[in-house]
C-alpha cells in the first residue's frame, strides 16, 4: 500500500470514530508573569481546512500555536485535541550546526525511526527529492522550508501546524511552498493551522482567517475579515491597499477532510 493510500485510509477511520474539529481552544488564557499574552481565545481547525493566524508582532500567534501543540500551559480555559491526533509541526526556523556533516536525508532521519522509503516519499511530496544528498548547510532558505515541510509530513499528520513557513523565503519560493501545502491538504485531507505576516498570501490561500491581538479581534472568510474595522485598525493603510482575491472553489470538503468536487462550481466551507 502506498503512503498516500495509507494516509487516506487512516484519515477515514479516525473520522468515523470522532466527528468535529481536529483541535480547538475554549477561552484559552495564557500569562507570562503579569502580562496576559492570550485572553479567552477560541479557535478551531476542521479536517481539510486551512486556518491562518494574523496579527502584529507580540499578538500571541506563536504562543497560541505552542499551546495547541501542548508546549505552553493554559492559565485559563483549555486546549482540546481529537483523540490520537497526529500533528506535524514546522517551526519558524531550525538552526543546524555549520560544522556538522549532515545531508538532508540524514537530517530527516534524526527525529523518529523512519525507513528510506518514507524519507523519499516525504521529500517527493515536499518537492525536494533532488536535495536528498545535499548538505543541509548548503541549501537555500526556501529549500530549507520545504525540507522542514517534509519533516512535518513524516509523522502522517492529521493536522499541520506551520509557524511562519514563508519567513526568509523569496516571492517565487513562497508561491512554490504554498502550492505544496495546498497539494498536501488536498491529497491528505489534513487540517492546516498557519501563522503568516504576508497578508496577500493569507487572503489568497486560506479558508478562514483569525485576526489576533492577545484576543480574537475578528475571524471568518478572508473577504469578510478584510472589511472588518478591527482588521483595518490593526493593519492600517496596508489593509486598505490590499486587493482581496476571492478563490471560488469547485469543491467542498467531506467530514474526513477529503475534497468533494461540486460540479455547480460553488464553494462550501463550514
Amino acid at each position: 500500500m502506498s503512503t498516500s493510500s495509507f494516509s487516506q485510509d487512516r484519515s477515514r477511520d479516525a473520522s468515523a470514530l470522532f466527528a468535529g474539529p481536529l483541535a480547538w481552544t475554549e477561552d484559552l488564557t495564557v500569562r507570562f508573569g503579569r502580562r496576559t499574552v492570550l485572553d479567552r481565545v477560541n479557535i478551531a481547525v476542521q479536517p481539510g481546512e486551512v486556518v491562518t493566524l494574523i496579527g502584529p508582532n507580540g499578538a500571541g500567534k506563536t504562543t497560541l500555536v505552542r499551546a495547541v501543540l501542548g508546549l505552553v500551559a493554559a492559565d485559563g480555559g483549555r486546549v482540546l485535541r481529537r483523540p490520537n491526533l497526529r500533528i506535524g509541526y514546522m517551526p519558524q526556523r531550525l538552526s543546524v550546526d555549520q560544522t556538522l556533516p549532515l545531508t538532508v536525508r540524514r537530517f530527516l532521519a534524526l527525529w523518529r525511526p523512519v525507513t528510506a522509503d518514507q524519507v523519499a516519499a516525504a521529500l517527493e511530496e515536499a518537492g525536494v527529492t533532488r536535495l536528498a544528498d545535499s548538505a543541509v548547510q548548503t541549501i537555500s532558505g526556501g529549500e530549507m522550508q520545504r525540507v522542514l515541510l517534509a519533516r512535518a509530513l513524516l509523522g502522517e499528520p492529521d493536522l499541520l501546524v506551520l509557524d511562519e513557513p514563508d519567513q526568509a523565503v523569496d516571492v517565487h519560493g513562497q508561491a512554490e511552498l504554498f502550492n505544496r501545502i495546498a497539494q498536501v491538504r488536498q491529497r491528505r485531507g489534513c487540517g492546516v493551522l498557519l501563522v503568516s505576516h504576508d497578508l496577500h498570501t493569507v487572503m489568497a490561500r486560506t479558508d478562514r482567517v483569525i485576526c489576533l491581538n492577545a484576543h480574537v479581534c475578528c475571524s471568518g472568510r478572508p473577504e469578510d475579515v478584510s472589511r472588518h474595522p478591527e482588521y483595518h485598525a490593526l493593519f492600517g493603510g496596508h489593509a486598505r491597499d490590499l486587493a482581496v482575491y476571492v478563490h471560488h472553489h469547485d469543491h467542498a470538503h467531506a467530514e474526513d477532510g477529503k475534497v468533494v468536487h461540486d460540479h455547480d462550481g460553488d464553494c462550501c466551507h463550514g
